[in-house]
């Protein structure tokens, strides 16, 4: 299934899923689920299949698949050409910082290049979401607790990531990245690892990558994580990018108002969004 969060025409937020053009508005017919969040922590994904009212895709505004998180874990450098192109040596443990829920928007909504800044790039990725909670996962274990898997642009501010050594500031301006359009179950992608990612900026490839070289995968990345925190239902982890972003471009490619970006992960879905610049005060 692909699962969905969305505004409804009528200014209400909700859930379901997605097929072929149309949304299910499992959230009215399910009022027990205030959020898929809590579909997943309920391990009630199966009663969302074609539940509810049916939408038109144009009539909502589609949202992060799960817009309320109680964490996102980043990976950085995961991708062995754009840890050359950065210049960092191959890492032993998973770089991980944060970002909140903030900083996302949804499928379809423009992402915003802050006033802060010129320095705004491009970073596609591989998401998943945990479906079942677990401290301490064995790395035999970690695909029983992945819900789906989604796109992220992982928008960058870098020169707020390079002030110092920690990451976040470049990487939680609001709604400076975005994921979607759908939370797509692993049934449906099949093995993850056999797929690619693109990523194209106003229609040109700029990334282009397996998701197989991933420096350190997924069950790693998973068991890591869920050694120092309790993973729940609806935590993001989002695992990395390849080379080719704009920073390390000559000349540079910095994303401009106007500008689209598309993010494509076979199985998985293609995330669209425009770039505007971020609304004056």
């Amino acid at each position: 299934m692909q699962l969905v969060s969305f505004t409804r025409p009528d200014g209400t937020n909700s859930f379901g899923t997605l097929t072929d053009g149309t949304v299910h508005d499992a959230g009215s017919a399910l009022p027990e689920y205030p959020d898929l969040k809590s579909v997943l922590a309920a391990g009630a994904v199966a009663r969302l299949d074609g539940a509810g009212e049916a939408l038109a895709l144009a009539d909502v505004t589609l949202l992060p698949p799960v817009p309320n998180p109680d964490k996102i874990i980043c990976v950085g450098l995961n991708y062995l050409p754009h840890i050359i192109e950065s210049g960092r040596p191959h890492p032993e443990y998973p770089s991980l910082f944060t970002r909140y829920p903030e900083s996302l928007v949804g499928h379809g909504t423009p992402i915003e290049r802050p006033r802060a800044s010129r320095e705004f790039d491009y970073e596609g990725e591989l998401a998943f979401v945990i479906g079942k909670p677990g401290r301490h996962i064995a790395r035999e274990d970690a695909w029983d607790h992945i819900a789906g898997y989604s796109c992220v642009n992982e928008g960058s501010i870098r020169d707020y990531q390079n002030h110092t050594t920690q990451f976040w500031p470049g990487k939680s301006f609001e709604r400076s990245g975005a994921m979607g359009p759908a939370l797509v179950t692993p049934d449906e992608v099949g093995d993850i690892r056999a797929q690619t990612l693109t990523t194209r900026v106003n229609g040109n490839v700029e990334q282009h990558a397996p998701i197989s070289e991933l420096a350190i995968g997924i069950p790693e990345i998973i068991a890591y994580a869920s050694t120092v925190i309790t993973l729940k239902p609806g935590d993001v982890i989002v695992t990395g990018t390849p080379g080719g972003v704009g920073r390390y471009r000559k000349p540079e490619l910095f994303l401009e108002p106007g500008m689209s970006v598309e993010v494509e992960i076979t199985g998985v879905g293609t995330l669209v969004n425009e770039v505007i610049d971020e609304p004056s005060a």
